[in-house]
């Protein structure tokens, strides 16, 4: 067993494939056809995570967290996934999103200010995009415990970051996945810094992955820049998960080869030295000599995938900014099953303020408006 053989107490750390892309071990040998699809989702995630830069850059999109360099992490453990299985992601899972359903336009929308880019689509089993660092985690665990509450099987994977590991919110979380037994898997993205804040300086632990042992459940850390050994590990771990046997951590050691957001340079707190080190463990190069290795890639196969990554992401792009414009009920909507009165009065004051294009300065008129009682009702039913 892969997480029972690699206590993080020990820094053992669970790899498949070293910096090279040669196997260390036997060869799990996986089907071809998972090979290939983790080799597309990890390119398709690298090119359309270049072009989300690209486009933030020429004013098209605003502050961006790209996640070049994190594609092994989100990619094998999201493939490793049951049908049914929950996703609860942090901010800088884009391969992961995809994956579950959470189609590339709507990460663009959401990073284009559009709060439409929130609105899950309903064949995605996933949470919207959390921002605020850490409250995904007790969301995570209160919702896998429902499951399992109401005779369920499926699983939760939740993702933070390193830095995300230092607030409340994961440990009352992870304190309870132990006690509940939850089934949730938290993988951990240890990509090195919390924006400007090194790995050294977030915790004094030799490891993340050994803080499960203070809450109860297992931890393991893997290689987040091998595919194959995210996907055998998160595997292992819904797996356990689904039979009952409650959460895991999972420390995925990574690294984001660029900024934190686009409003960050990170030239001003990270060393040439270090950005080689990890360009040299580069996730997508590693991979695809393992696979040219195995017969799967090819330089044919290559262009075809690049050609299609290409078509994929100038879709999502015209989709993305080619919406309607928005209505002012979207600012009010989507938060409860029935608007309440101050939202409806807030919304009412806003539409009435852009049909006259008068700006009402007066507060008190905002928090005590003339009811409106049919207006109000006409506002339900459209919301």
């Amino acid at each position: 067993m892969i997480i029972d053989e690699h206590d993080p107490l020990e820094g053992k750390m669970f790899q498949v494939l070293d910096k090279d892309g040669a196997i260390i071990g036997k060869d799990p040998d996986l089907p071809e056809d998972l090979l290939k699809d983790m080799y597309w989702w990890m390119l398709l995630t690298r090119t359309a995570d270049e072009k989300a830069v690209k486009l933030q850059r020429q004013g098209r999109m605003g502050t961006y967290a790209p996640s070049k360099g994190q594609e092994a992490t989100q990619v094998g453990s999201a493939l490793a996934m049951g049908e049914d299985d929950w996703l609860f992601p942090a901010f800088r899972e884009l391969g992961s999103y995809m994956i579950r359903g959470f189609s590339l336009e709507y990460d663009l929308m959401y990073f284009m200010g559009d709060p439409r880019g929130n609105q899950i689509p309903e064949d995605a089993l996933s949470m919207p995009i959390y921002v605020p660092v850490g409250t995904q985690i007790p969301q995570a665990v209160g919702f896998a415990h429902a499951m399992r509450y109401h005779g369920v099987d499926d699983v939760v994977l939740a993702y933070i970051g390193d830095g995300g590991t230092s607030a409340g919110d994961f440990h009352e979380g992870m304190n309870m996945a132990g006690v509940l037994k939850t089934p949730v898997v938290v993988v951990v993205n240890n990509n090195q810094w919390a924006i400007s804040v090194p790995r050294s300086k977030q915790t004094a632990s030799a490891t993340i992955a050994q803080k499960a042992v203070a809450y109860g459940v297992p931890g393991v850390q893997v290689d987040g820049n091998d595919v194959v050994a995210m996907y055998l590990a998160t595997s292992e771990a819904i797996d356990r998960a689904r039979k009952g046997g409650g959460a895991t951590l999972i420390e995925a050691v990574t690294y984001r080869l660029l900024m934190h957001t686009t409003a960050d340079d990170p030239t001003r707190y990270r060393t040439e030295e270090e950005q080689q080190y990890w360009e040299d463990r580069d996730p997508l190069e590693r991979f695809r000599i393992y696979l040219e290795r195995k017969g799967v890639w090819t330089q044919e196969w290559q262009q075809e995938l690049e050609v299609k990554a290409k078509e994929f992401i100038n879709t999502a792009i015209e989709k993305a900014e080619g919406l309607p414009e928005l209505e002012p009920a979207i600012l009010f909507q989507n938060m409860y099953e029935e608007m309440p009165d101050n939202l409806l009065e807030q919304l009412e004051y806003l539409e009435e303020s852009i049909a006259t294009k008068e700006i009402e300065e007066d507060a008190e008129h905002v928090r005590h408006p003339v009811p409106r009682h049919s207006r109000r009702r006409e506002i339900r039913r459209r919301g």
